[in-house]
C-alpha cells in the first residue's frame, strides 16, 4: 500500500514539474489562469505529491520493505561523503556565485548527486524507485533546459567568491543538521556512527 501511495505521489509531483518543461503549454496555462493562479495550482499539486511521497515511503519502510540487493557497508560512508557537496550545490543555487556561474544549474547537480548517493546506500525497492525517479527527473530537466528558448524572467545577479564561501558555510551547517538531526529524527535512520 505504501509503495503504491509513494508512486502516486511521485507521479503527481513529477507531472507538475515536467509540465513546466513544456514551455508552450505552460505559457498557455498562465495566459488562461493568470500567473498567480497557475503558481498556486502548481504549488498545491507539488505539495500534494510530496505529502504522498513522504507518507507512502514512511508506510512502506514500516510495513512493506522489499530488499533487492544488499549494498556493502562502505557505500553508506561514500553516500555520507557525497552528501556534503550535494547540499552545498543546492545552497549555491540560491547564493549565486562562481559555483552557480560554472555549473549553471547547481540545484539539479545537487539533486542528481543526492539521488545517486542514496541509490548507492539503499538496496530496497522503495528507495530504488524513490531516488531513481529523482535522478531521472533531474537528468531530464537538465536536458530540457538546454532546449528552452525563454529566459524565464529577469536575470538574477551573480555574485563573486564571497557568495561561494557563504554557500559552503551554510551548506556545511545544513549538512550537519541533516546528518545529526533531520535524518535520524525525521527519517528514523541514523547516518553517523553506523
Amino acid at each position: 500500500m505504501g509503495l503504491v501511495v509513494m508512486m502516486l505521489g511521485l507521479a503527481l509531483f513529477f507531472a507538475a514539474h515536467m509540465f513546466t518543461t513544456q514551455r508552450d503549454a505552460r505559457a498557455q496555462a498562465i495566459a488562461k489562469l493568470g500567473e498567480g493562479t497557475y503558481k498556486i495550482l502548481y504549488s498545491l499539486v507539488s505539495l500534494a505529491g510530496l505529502a504522498l511521497i513522504i507518507w507512502g515511503f514512511a508506510h512502506y519502510r514500516s510495513s512493506g520493505w522489499i530488499d533487492v540487493w544488499s549494498p556493502p557497508k562502505a557505500m553508506k560512508h561514500i553516500t555520507l561523503a557525497l552528501m556534503l557537496p550535494a547540499v552545498v550545490l543546492v545552497v549555491a543555487s540560491y547564493l549565486r556565485g562562481r559555483i552557480y556561474a560554472t555549473l549553471k544549474h547547481p540545484m539539479l547537480a545537487g539533486i542528481k548527486l543526492w539521488a545517486a548517493a542514496h541509490l548507492l546506500a539503499n538496496g530496497d525497492l522503495g528507495s530504488i524507485i524513490l531516488f531513481g525517479s529523482f535522478l531521472a527527473w533531474a537528468v531530464y530537466d537538465r536536458i530540457t533546459l538546454k532546449h528552452r528558448t525563454d529566459a524565464g524572467g529577469p536575470p538574477i545577479p551573480v555574485g563573486g567568491v564571497t557568495n561561494d564561501l557563504i554557500a559552503v558555510g551554510v551548506g556545511v551547517v545544513a549538512y550537519l543538521a541533516l546528518a545529526f538531526a533531520f535524518h535520524p529524527v525525521v527519517i528514523g535512520v541514523p547516518v553517523v556512527g553506523v
